[in-house]
């Protein structure tokens, strides 16, 4: 299968395409500078030259190829309209994206967080969220798996809060992150609260089963470790850095502070049960030990 892909040559979209391309998939890479588009093309891909807002290009590679999985978003959470501004690239492009398939049958693989369900691990068949910080992105993920009913195999990966590899990723990479520029590792509330976590090479290994096999309209669970204590992820991360631990306001953690201070734990026991996914690679905790100070 040809298949085209944005956001390929990030943590997760490198895993994606070296899955990719060892299960004899070929791939073509939306590559937006010289150093991505070596990085793709020393990967084995083939590349295609823009950006998330060249809906042109995008719609012309999506044409071209036999399916689609969309990675890409932009990582400027410094304000509330930095991160209103990539969810509305990312909105225009996977319709973009969408449209191009319209009647072929092809698939279009997505990406969205998993949901908070109250009180409990949420599961595969729990709403995104439509309103909140990053509200605009379950929209448009809901727009894109309703293309099942115009001819388009959709599906959408829902990734966990951290999506790691050699200590680096997702909400726990910008803890350390943040650690390292004010000297504090810092968590939200008392900690307790709680993160799912994924290795990338297992969640790379989902979005293979998906474009592979997905019914149309589905949403599944990249969920290795169903919820870490964010207090134990900081433990790590502050052991490894050398820093002190503490717990500091919602507001020192910018417009995504609410989301890091929520308790959301999540399930992929129907991802398991019917794609037969299962995560063979180090838990968060463990690979936060790669951490480097």
């Amino acid at each position: 299968m040809r298949v085209f892909i944005t956001g390929a040559t990030g943590l997760i979209g490198s895993a994606v395409v070296a899955e990719l391309i060892s299960a004899g998939h070929s791939v073509t890479a939306l590559t937006r500078s010289d150093a991505s588009a070596a990085k793709a093309t020393a990967a084995g891909a083939d590349t295609a030259r823009g950006q998330l807002i060249d809906l042109d290009v995008l719609r012309a590679e999506a044409e071209r190829a036999d399916g689609v999985i969309h990675l890409a978003f932009g990582n400027d959470f410094s304000s509330p309209e930095a991160l209103t501004a990539s969810i509305a690239d990312e909105s225009a492009a996977l319709e973009t994206l969408g449209e191009a398939l319209i009647g072929t049958g092809k698939p279009l693989v997505t990406v969205s967080g998993t949901p908070q369900a109250a009180g409990r691990p949420s599961t595969e068949d729990d709403p995104l969220p439509t309103d909140g910080p990053v509200g605009g992105r379950g929209v448009s993920v809901n727009r894109t798996l309703a293309l099942a009913s115009r001819g388009v195999r959709t599906s959408a990966i829902r990734l966990p809060r951290t999506v790691h590899n050699d200590g680096n990723g997702g909400f726990a990479g910008l803890l350390t992150q943040i650690a390292r520029q004010t000297g504090v590792a810092g968590y939200p509330g008392d900690g307790a609260q709680r993160w799912p976590a994924v290795h990338a090479l297992d969640a790379a290994v989902l979005f293979r089963l998906a474009l592979e096999e997905s019914p149309a309209g589905r949403a599944w669970h990249a969920v290795a470790d169903e919820g870490d204590a964010v207090r134990d992820i900081v433990a790590v991360i502050g052991r490894r850095l050398g820093l002190p631990v503490e717990s500091l306001p919602v507001e020192n953690f910018g417009p995504i502070g609410s989301i890091f201070a929520a308790d959301q734990p999540a399930s992929s026991a129907q991802t398991r049960a019917e794609l037969g996914w299962e995560p063979t690679h180090p838990s968060l905790l463990d690979d936060l030990e790669n951490i480097r100070a």
